[in-house]
């Protein structure tokens, strides 16, 4: 895959530590079809070791989808409100605190934008992962080091 090249440390060997965050409510939508096996295996493409995968729900969410969740090894972070201000404070706390090497979040949300343009400032690697080719937001795309979408990534592995 073209990315994982892209994604290479200077050694030539896939990056260390990805750390990826899910908005929940943007990317679990009907209109994308998306599975939660699928946003786990981009994050794994990304090349390294994943060292976290968080997916964000609000109050709304579902027991069942919560357990389905954890069940593929997910970390469920449930708010009490909007989940943009907790996701993007997890970001960019996993950037200054160096937790990271590669900094993946799958969204349409550009309220992720000021927490991705701060990871590149600490000199990570970071992703933007659409949930669809109509689910891309070019805003996001653009303040992040690479891209990608799922239902084209889902292709690349068949």
């Amino acid at each position: 895959m073209d990315l994982l090249r892209r994604l290479v440390g200077p050694d030539g060997l896939p990056s260390g530590r990805v750390a990826l965050f899910v908005d929940g409510p943007n990317v679990l939508r009907d209109e994308f079809d998306v599975d939660l096996d699928d946003i786990r295996a981009a994050g794994r493409s990304l090349g390294g070791q994943l060292s976290a995968a968080r997916l964000y729900l609000d109050e709304h969410a579902t027991p069942g989808l919560i357990q389905a969740a954890e069940a593929r090894g997910f970390e469920v972070v449930v708010t009490s409100g909007d989940v943009d201000v907790k996701l993007a404070v997890d970001l960019t706390r996993y950037a200054v605190e160096d937790r990271a090497d590669v900094i993946a979040v799958a969204s349409r949300d550009t309220d992720f934008k000021p927490a991705l343009e701060t990871a590149n400032a600490y000199g990570l690697r970071t992703v933007a992962i659409a949930p669809g080719s109509y689910g891309r937001s070019d805003a996001l795309q653009n303040a992040a080091t690479h891209a990608m979408t799922l239902d084209e990534s889902a292709a690349d592995d068949n």
